[in-house]
């Protein structure tokens, strides 16, 4: 296997593999491993390019940093990414030359489930390296953590409701849901559960289909999600939705939903503000599965554990949300205030500690 450090400023490694008798060609990027090992999913996409696969890596792994930070759990941030169509490339060669890429880093990065990876691809990882989660164990612990990301979206939806549209609950609310695959459709089912009018767009038509079907939902392309009339967009697929081209379409008041990178330029954050729509800064909101992944690593996976760290992701929303409301600033730039802070009281702590082991 060939490996290729990546020289990229503020990011702790950056490295590409290939691996030609297998197929991969794959880059792990791991921003920052100060609270712990990093921990993010690998996605797997046909990128269309090297740097944009890069720049996807090192997004995601940025995002992870931050997510790990406000989910409480002691990991760092890292994600990767392998260029590759899953619907075709997908092989057991493949995964296994990824999986020892992920062991060749000695425990730097653990690896889970993202867009393109099954829990059966993550279990065929496991088979060449320790480092990869997500995985179910007997008596129904862990595992593909979409339902629990979709369970905390849910959560982060009604905090959202309540802080924008003094709504207590969903019921009769509008919402698009744009991308109903795994995540998508589990939050569309909980939305739908608890009464919410729903509309959604997908580029799997057999996927709109089964919502249409299950949940009385409307129809639009994707093109047309953003501009839905509706009280709420929830972005479910990949990242970008909220852009320049976009933002002036956009009829919700509120953001909420489980892609990360939903905002393709860091100035769409301060654009929402200045348009009065609340967003739920996506790494916040979609933090309960690498949650339900950090703690099966840790082994202390427990339907009660995770359902408590669920239910602080909303805690989380409301500090976010009142902040920017009192000091008028954009939510994510709260959100990466506070994330930033957890990072810097863990390296002061674990200066203090270094500086007191010498003394």
């Amino acid at each position: 296997m060939k490996t290729q450090v990546v020289p990229v400023d503020g990011w702790l490694k950056v490295v590409h593999f290939e691996d030609a008798n297998a197929g991969l060609n794959a880059i792990i990027s791991v921003h920052d491993a100060t609270l712990g090992p990093a921990c993010g999913g690998c996605r797997i996409r046909p990128y269309a390019s090297f740097g944009e696969g890069l720049e996807d890596a090192k997004r995601l792994s940025r995002g992870m940093t931050f997510k790990n930070a406000l989910g409480g759990i002691p990991f760092g941030g890292g994600k990767a990414v392998i260029f590759a169509d899953p619907r075709k490339d997908k092989t057991p060669e493949l995964l296994h030359a990824f999986g020892r890429a992920v062991e060749s880093l000695g425990g730097l990065y653990y690896t889970a489930e993202d867009s393109g990876v099954t829990e059966d691809d993550i279990q065929t990882m496991r088979e060449v390296t320790q480092y990869a989660a997500g995985i179910a164990a007997k008596g129904g612990t862990g595992g593909n953590p979409s339902p629990f990301t979709a369970r905390g979206v849910w959560r982060g939806v009604q905090a959202a409701a309540r802080a924008r549209l003094g709504a207590e609950t969903l019921k009769d609310l509008r919402v698009c849901v744009l991308g109903v695959g795994a995540v998508g459709m589990e939050l569309a089912r909980l939305l739908h559960k608890e009464g919410a009018k729903l509309v959604v767009a997908d580029i799997n038509e057999s996927a709109v289909s089964q919502a249409v079907e299950n949940f009385g939902a409307e129809r639009v392309s994707p093109d047309d999600a953003i501009a839905a009339n509706v009280d709420i967009f929830a972005p479910c697929a990949m990242g970008g939705s909220i852009n320049v081209h976009s933002i002036d379409r956009l009829s919700a008041k509120v953001i909420a939903g489980s892609a990360n990178n939903q905002l393709l330029t860091p100035d769409m954050d301060q654009a929402l503000n200045d348009r009065d729509v609340l967003y739920a800064p996506d790494y916040v909101i979609n933090a309960a599965g690498v949650i339900s992944v950090g703690l099966e690593i840790l082994g202390q996976w427990t339907a009660q554990e995770l359902s408590m760290r669920i239910d602080r992701i909303s805690d989380t929303l409301d500090e976010i949300f009142t902040r920017s409301k009192a000091e008028n600033r954009p939510t994510g730039a709260i959100a990466d205030q506070l994330a930033m802070e957890v990072v810097a009281k863990a390296a002061q702590k674990a200066e203090a500690e270094s500086r007191a082991m010498l003394a």
